[in-house]
């Protein structure tokens, strides 16, 4: 492998957890319904993970399909973006690899929380561009339904679990699946608009247990995130050299399908190159555009040769874009 090559996605994989929480269910323990849950997010239901299925399970099960996807027993580094490790020390990317039988393999933790996925495909092709690694396993994975508070009716709602996993391998800029370029960013001055105050070093122990939950400013949120992922959108796709009508699929983070909307909306897209598929998933943090890609090319919207615009923003406050056409690529079973 020569260094500067192209990091080429090769396989695709995801999983839920089997148990679905509906809207009605939530209805009968928060002040809430499912005409209002639906109106304000898009959401119908949301996958929970038993107790005792953590983040690295799901990784493990994500990464597994997408590894049988590309047709790889082995990779050279696993990255696991993830704001909900299984524990704080030591990161949850090693227990990953080592499930995966990759024992030895170097890997990572990535914490960009909700932009975590688009963060981790550039580390993946940072490092494959430098020589440091031809095959990159990259799983998004979190547990987010254990951050939030079970009586607050604004945050149960959005989240959900699951895993969406991709293989990136070492290629050439002008194949189908080549990733790249990247826009990211973030504004740390902006963090407590959506952060979990306790449990870190700052603030370990806390006697109000609500600061081991997420708090979430909604409105401003929603704001920076509409404004961010579409400056973001323009700004890798100029890099790119792409207009918007060039976009065949928009995959956003699915925080929200009015964000979704307006992020479309706002860059002149069509409704229906909009991919999103939160209302049977929630916001699963960092899983949520790999499993809205393997959702649209499992549904037939999303195929071969599509140019597909990615886009992201989370907490940190982080937020970041790419583009690819994708290739014949299939989720893994």
């Amino acid at each position: 492998m020569s260094p500067h090559a192209a990091a080429v996605l090769s396989g695709l994989g995801a999983w839920l957890p089997p148990r679905v929480v509906d809207n009605f269910e939530l209805s009968e323990t928060l002040d809430t319904s499912d005409e209002w849950i639906r109106a304000r997010t898009g959401i119908a239901e949301r996958h929970v993970a038993e107790p005792g299925k953590s983040t690295v399970d799901m990784a493990v099960e994500a990464g597994r399909r997408a590894l049988a996807s590309a047709g790889a027993a082995d990779v050279d580094f696993v990255l696991l973006a993830t704001s909900t490790p299984d524990q704080p020390c030591p990161g949850s990317a090693p227990q990953v690899a080592t499930a995966l039988g990759l024992n030895g393999t170097a890997a990572l933790d990535v914490n960009a929380v909700c932009s975590g996925f688009v963060y981790a495909l550039a580390t993946g092709a940072g490092l494959i561009a430098a020589g440091v690694a031809s095959t990159v396993l990259v799983i998004g994975s979190d547990t987010f339904t254990t951050l939030v508070d079970p009586t607050d009716r604004g945050t149960v709602p959005i989240f959900g679990d699951g895993a969406g996993a991709v293989v990136l391998r070492a290629g050439h800029a002008d194949e189908p699946g080549a990733l790249g370029p990247f826009d990211l960013h973030s504004e740390g001055e902006l963090a407590e608009l959506l952060w979990v105050e306790a449990g870190g070093a700052k603030h370990r122990v806390s006697a109000d247990k609500s600061d081991y939950f997420l708090a979430m400013q909604g409105t401003a949120v929603f704001r920076h995130a509409c404004a961010r992922m579409a400056e973001s959108s323009r700004a890798v796709l100029a890099k790119a050299g792409w207009t918007v009508s060039d976009v065949d699929r928009f995959v956003g983070h699915q925080a929200n399908v009015r964000i979704l909307q307006a992020v479309a909306k706002t860059l002149g897209l069509p409704v229906d190159a909009v991919v999103s598929n939160i209302e049977k998933t929630g916001n699963t943090s960092a899983a949520s555009i790999p499993l809205a890609l393997a959702d649209a090319v499992t549904g037939g919207s999303l195929v071969a040769g599509h140019r597909v615009l990615l886009s992201a923003f989370g907490a940190g406050l982080t937020w970041g874009s790419a583009v690819l056409r994708w290739p014949d690529v299939t989720p893994g079973a």
